[in-house]
């Protein structure tokens, strides 16, 4: 490739805080929910690169198909891949599905490339031509983006800014629903940053409490790594909805005796006991996340709940790590039921990528 800027590159990242930032013409995007991914594109070749820098180019031939019948002959592009799944008149993003295509399968790729293909959002424009842009204003970026991008069509998209703050904080409690995953702030001097924090996220924060229902090794030796919780459906079955982790080397020491009179054998335990029929959901089944990573877990009597802060749920399960808060001994285990979560307000995804009809910008 003969392009101004060359591969790899890091993309520009955000850093979390807890409202929405302020300041002269700051725009607001939605934060699309699927893998980072900049398309460079010089005449017939292709490159998908990801967030670490490594190809993406394998996983989605669909898109790089897409990217030599829309995009212009030269240019460099960032944006996301996310998959839409389209059911019973709605639409959302699906990030499970999008999951599934890293595979080792040349056959299984191009099965789920024609089952469920992937779209692109763009929402900055790197290069165009012999024309670098990091320098230039995101303002510019995105006018430039918007020009370049305008006779684009699905599944190739350009996402919806918005400079008016009611109408980024309206996007951030509904779209939500969509399966998206907040607000992006940008401000309107910014220049592109390679893997500098310049931009601002703004996420869903919540809690729950969850049953504690086991725990796994951590990899450095005999202390705990992460938690495993579950929570009761309204039949009384308890499920398996995620973990939590990300404790010091001092406090999993410290959770290896005090977890100690929980522990139980995987024959009292209700995720080894469970009726198939139930659906039930239970750890350690191997995933595509897994590959030869060790599955195993340590059950635990179902008796200590725990509160968690999480963001979002992936259907019957936390989407992310959730992060331990404080055990909740006036609890009783199972008064901890899926009843307790905030659903988010069903939005059609699909609207979002249209724009919003009622954004001003």
């Amino acid at each position: 490739m003969d392009l101004p800027i060359a591969l790899p590159i890091e993309p520009m990242l955000a850093r979390p805080v807890a409202a929405l930032p302020t300041g002269p013409a700051m725009s607001y995007e939605p934060k699309w929910d699927g893998y980072r991914c900049v398309i460079f594109r010089d005449g017939d070749d292709v490159e998908l690169a990801s967030r670490g820098g490594k190809t993406l180019t394998r996983y989605f031939p669909e898109v790089v198909e897409q990217a030599r019948r829309q995009l212009p002959r030269r240019i460099v592009v960032d944006g996301e891949l996310v998959v839409v799944r389209r059911v019973g008149g709605r639409s959302r993003l699906d990030f499970d599905v999008l999951g599934q295509r890293i595979h080792p399968a040349a056959s299984r790729i191009r099965l789920l490339a024609d089952q469920t293909p992937a779209s692109f959002v763009a929402f900055d424009l790197l290069a165009l031509d012999d024309e670098a842009l990091l320098d230039q204003p995101f303002t510019t970026r995105r006018r430039r983006l918007v020009a370049a991008l305008a006779a684009v069509a699905a599944p190739m998209y350009v996402t919806p800014v918005t400079t008016d703050l009611d109408t980024a904080r309206r996007w951030f409690e509904v779209f939500e629903g969509a399966g998206l995953d907040g607000v992006i702030a940008k401000p309107a001097d910014l220049g592109y940053e390679p893997g500098k924090r310049s931009m601002f996220k703004v996420k869903h924060g919540r809690t729950a409490d969850v049953v504690l229902a086991g725990f796994r090794w951590h990899k450095s030796g005999p202390v705990v790594g992460s938690l495993l919780l579950g929570l009761y459906d309204d039949d009384g079955v308890l499920h398996h909805v995620g973990v939590c982790a990300s404790f010091t080397a001092a406090r999993r020491a410290e959770l290896v005796d005090e977890l100690a009179p929980l522990r139980t054998t995987p024959a009292e335990h209700p995720w080894t006991t469970g009726d198939d029929s139930t659906g039930q959901r239970v750890p350690g089944a191997p995933s595509r996340w897994s590959g030869g990573k060790n599955l195993e877990w340590e059950p635990l009597r179902p008796e200590w709940v725990a509160e968690v802060g999480y963001d979002a749920m992936e259907g019957d399960r936390f989407r992310h790590t959730a992060r331990f808060q404080r055990w909740r001994t006036d609890r009783d285990p199972r008064s901890c039921r899926y009843d307790q979560l905030e659903r988010p307000v069903r939005f059609d995804v699909d609207d979002v990528l249209a724009g919003d009809p009622t954004a001003r910008s």
